[in-house]
């Protein structure tokens, strides 16, 4: 068996399929991958095929951050999607022709190689590496960062502030699903939620206790968290002594969110913790002095967990599962896109605290760093729903029974 792995230019958006697609080639596929430039000798260094997306694609950026509202933010952020629709439709073509694949895995958030995978008619699946945002009995509209509520008083907010997304989906998420559509050459789609889940697989990257328990859309199938390292162990030496660790994140793609690395260098970098920083898009030397504190734009995040007690970050799917994954429980500030829910879903599932950004301080942030400490229960149980999931294995049997029963291969 073939397979094709379509990135958008996101390393959150990488590092889920890669477990499963390290699966697939362990019993035997061919695998290849198109992603961002920075991460294909990652890949290939891990013995996958790989190759770059399209330059025009990766050249347009988020700019979500200089939003002044979560929905301004999550208008930019869906227009960023729609520039590149025309970019990655037809490198998505190209690399169809290239590869041949009997099946192919397509990120969520790539409107244009969706639509051509639509339109071609091969065996696709689609990539969730976030929370679903459709509507469903008891689950609070998304984008708002809301918990459930129960009872006539839940159905009637939920009910209200419904009309807010539905108003989004028209306005932000419907253009981009229609510029990947136009660019792919097919008729464009009308509201509603016909332009949900439109691939006859879709590997959504979390699991229940995270998730809230709701039904799922036709197809939709949950495998736990993606968990993969560029490396297995750490470059640099981690101080050792028996104060606890915190692994502090900012967000791998850049949301200008160094705030809350300067804030846990200033209050929980007085001695009590021990810490280790990886800022991503934030250079590091704007944090001024880091004492003893590892602070890198990058470090594998696997190595720094098996010691950490706590994780401190944005609120990313990515870093958040992880430490979860892990049974460690995390101290969120949430920043921007999708954060706002992830913090929900952390309070809900007793895995962590949240801390709002407006109310960010370093006193403020070691307070909470502490009180996540005791949610450890919490965190362990979400850790027992990741693994019940099946994890990179049910990812890989689920994309092998989606080419087997639309007739591309027989596996053995």
């Amino acid at each position: 068996m073939r397979v094709l792995a379509y990135t958008s230019p996101a390393r959150g958006h990488l590092n889920p399929m890669m477990g499963p697609l390290l699966e697939l080639r362990r019993r035997g596929a061919e695998v290849h991958v198109r992603t961002l430039s920075s991460q294909v000798e990652s890949v290939r260094a891990a013995g996958i095929e790989c190759e770059p997306i399209a330059a025009g694609a990766e050249a347009i950026v988020h700019d979500d951050h200089e939003a002044k509202s979560q929905i301004r933010a999550g208008q930019r952020s869906f227009a960023t999607f729609a520039r590149r629709a025309p970019h990655d439709a037809p490198d998505f073509e190209q690399a169809l022709a290239s590869v041949r694949p009997d099946v192919a895995i397509v990120d969520v958030s790539c409107y244009g190689a969706k639509a051509v995978a639509e339109r071609e008619g091969i065996p696709w699946a689609e990539s969730r590496p976030f929370l679903l945002e459709e509507a469903a009995p008891g689950v609070p509209p998304f984008g708002l960062g809301l918990r459930p509520m129960r009872g006539p008083a839940g159905r009637l907010r939920d009910g209200v502030l419904g009309l807010t997304s539905k108003a989004f989906d028209r306005k932000a998420r419907l253009p981009a699903v229609n510029t990947g559509r136009k660019a792919a050459g097919i008729a464009p789609l009308a509201g509603g939620d016909q332009w949900r889940h439109r691939a006859p697989l879709t590997l959504y990257f979390t699991a229940e206790p995270f998730e809230y328990r709701r039904p799922l859309p036709p197809g939709v199938e949950m495998v736990g968290p993606g968990e993969w390292d560029t490396q297995a162990e750490l470059p640099v030496a981690l101080p050792e002594d028996d104060r606890p660790l915190a692994l502090v994140a900012c967000s791998s793609e850049f949301q200008d969110d160094g705030e809350i690395a300067a804030a846990a260098l200033a209050g929980l970098g007085s001695g009590d913790w021990r810490l280790a920083i990886t800022t991503a898009g934030v250079d590091p030397q704007s944090l001024g002095e880091h004492g003893d504190a590892l602070v890198a734009r990058f470090l594998p995040h696997s190595p720094l967990l098996e010691r950490a007690s706590v994780v401190v970050c944005h609120g990313g799917m990515g870093v958040t599962q992880k430490a979860l994954a892990h049974g460690i429980p995390v101290c969120i500030v949430p920043w921007a896109r999708d954060q706002l829910d992830v913090a929900a879903h952390v309070l809900e599932a007793g895995a962590g605290t949240k801390l709002p950004r407006k109310r960010l301080s370093p006193v403020r942030l070691a307070e909470a760093a502490a009180e996540a400490l005791a949610c450890a229960p919490g965190a362990a149980k979400v850790r027992a729903g990741y693994e019940r999931a099946g994890g990179a294995a049910r990812a890989a049997e689920l994309v092998e029974g989606l080419a087997e029963r639309e007739g591309a291969v027989q596996i053995p």
